[in-house]
């Protein structure tokens, strides 16, 4: 079994029940849930024209290899009506692998770590609620979040949202 990390976010309808309907589908396709950060509220990054996003961060076990979970995610996201008409547009859900263990892929269909994770306050903000003693270059990410100067735009909108069984 494998560690991994992943995003989820949302800013279509019912926001919070499609991270819930989410992780529900994820436990149902070789995936244990073992942390589940709070739910933040922030602004749309990219395309500024839509609604405000829900963000978590999920610790998950897996014995499905990346590419494989990869697969697994698409579909959970095309289940829950997610639409790629444009890029940073609104969703019903969005998930992404953060991190895979120690693993680094680079390829046209994953690359993980996520190429972006390092550098969005929506991501960093709750991976460190779960998992602050990761460490990127020497430094702890509580101590890089600490840093962060768009941290204040990540707004706490619950904690205790998704009972880890």
């Amino acid at each position: 079994m494998t560690d991994t990390y992943m995003s989820i976010g949302s800013n279509v309808g019912d926001r919070e029940g499609y991270l819930k309907s989410a992780l529900i589908k994820l436990t149902k396709n070789s995936v244990i849930i073992e942390k589940v950060s709070p739910i933040y509220e922030t602004e749309p990054v990219g395309y500024k024209e839509q609604g405000k996003f829900l963000n978590a961060v999920v610790q998950t076990k897996t014995e499905l290899k990346p590419h494989e979970l990869l697969k697994v995610i698409n579909t959970v996201e095309k289940e829950l009506g997610r639409e790629r008409l444009k890029r940073w547009g609104p969703r019903t859900i969005d998930i992404d692998i953060l991190l895979y263990g120690d693993v680094t892929i680079n390829d046209d269909d994953l690359k993980i770590p996520h190429e972006r994770m390092w550098e969005r306050a929506f991501v960093l903000v709750p991976l460190n609620d779960i998992a602050p003693n990761i460490v990127k270059g020497g430094m702890k990410l509580s101590d890089i979040v600490e840093s962060l100067p768009d941290k204040i735009g990540v707004r706490l909108y619950k904690r205790d949202w998704y009972k880890v069984v």
